[in-house]
């Protein structure tokens, strides 16, 4: 799946920059733009190069809006037009879909993003999903003593963010934060962690389908209208869950895909091995930590992907795993998809639910503007 991914204030612009430090070059990054109005924090990114990073909003004078989402909104209102033509170089028209990653919390990012989604609906016959960043509870109290980042309007900001969003993109995948940090670890000290986490659960879904090996054929195809029947289009919360198990590649297995002298055969794998590599792939992916808590684990839809090196991807054990999901979740029908990988040391599985009962820290997000 070809996507266009923009990254928007200062934390969705350090997520879109790792992104591109790992996936830079791969076929289903179609796209990579940074927009923020703070200046300090576009030239703070390692990767991206000048041309992929935009600053917008004369009127903040080049630096942070200091959490006033009003003053966003308005400058991602009078914006978006000249936000959407920044990123005409690297050809829009060929996405398959937009993935706007986004503070939730923030103010210059949060602002503009419905407006920026907006402007995409209207220009551009593709959906717009949302990567959101919800913020932790610690960063709205005063007097703590560490070095996260004093953000009072954090919450409902980002409750206001999702009210707005929901009306003008296919689906929102919220990351909590608070969930992937560690006992005495503050945001600060997690960013080049958690930003890998986010990099790679985004390159995890939307890359699924996109393989640089073109000769290996997934059994079953996965592409943009999977992703959409999944989640849906009436801007729900939809929930990412990955996990990986490490293989061993056979032995006669080459780069090419070929035997080491050649031979076209299939290289093969102990099924049992295969069967049981399947299985823990799928169950941590669903029964582990995802972006979001899922309540539950009940679903209305989902999707599932098994990625891996061809001789492991066993299809008894991977129709198997559907029927588990389906129990698991309740979801009627599971859409799937695989992933061949030649040359890969791990499988990986990615379930995605949508039509989920609300999260706990959503509802508490909401609740803070109630």
């Amino acid at each position: 799946m070809r996507v266009h991914v923009i990254g928007l204030g200062g934390a969705g612009g350090r997520i879109v920059d790792r992104l591109a430090a790992d996936h830079d070059g791969d076929r289903f990054l179609q796209g990579a733009s940074v927009f923020d109005t703070d200046m300090a924090s576009l030239e703070s990114l390692r990767t991206l190069d000048p041309d992929r990073r935009y600053r917008f909003g004369d009127a903040a004078g080049g630096d942070g809006l200091d959490g006033d989402l009003h003053a966003g909104r308005e400058l991602g209102r009078a914006h978006a037009s000249e936000l959407s033509r920044a990123m005409d170089d690297e050809s829009p028209s060929l996405a398959e879909a937009f993935v706007l990653v986004v503070g939730l919390g923030g103010a210059a990012g949060a602002g503009a993003a419905p407006a920026l989604a907006a402007e995409l609906g209207r220009l551009y016959d593709a959906p717009t999903y949302v990567f959101g960043v919800l913020p932790t509870a610690a960063e709205t109290e005063a007097g703590r003593d560490d070095d996260s980042p004093r953000r009072p309007l954090a919450e409902k900001n980002a409750a206001r963010t999702l009210e707005a969003l929901s009306e003008h993109v296919e689906a929102v995948f919220p990351f909590d934060n608070a969930a992937w940090l560690k006992s005495d670890e503050t945001i600060v000290d997690a960013y080049d962690r958690v930003n890998e986490v986010v990099s790679e659960r985004v390159a995890a879904l939307f890359g699924a389908g996109e393989g640089d090996d073109d000769a290996v054929t997934p059994q079953q195809v996965l592409d943009a209208s999977d992703v959409a029947r999944a989640v849906g289009d009436s801007g729900e919360v939809a929930a990412i869950g990955y996990a990986t198990q490490p293989v061993e590649p056979p032995e006669t297995e080459s780069r090419f895909g070929l035997g080491l002298f050649g031979s076209k055969e299939p290289t093969k794998v102990d099924t049992s091995a295969a069967v049981s590599a399947i299985e823990t792939v799928i169950r941590k992916a669903t029964r582990g930590k995802g972006t979001i808590d899922v309540p539950g684990g009940r679903a209305d839809r989902t999707l599932l992907v098994v990625g891996g090196p061809p001789a492991w991807l066993n299809r008894e054990a991977i129709a198997d795993g559907r029927r588990w999901l389906a129990d698991e979740t309740g979801s009627g029908a599971i859409l799937s998809g695989d992933a061949p990988a030649p040359g890969s040391e791990s499988v990986f599985a990615v379930v995605v639910r949508s039509g989920i009962d609300e999260p706990e820290r959503i509802n508490e997000i909401r609740n803070s503007i109630a």
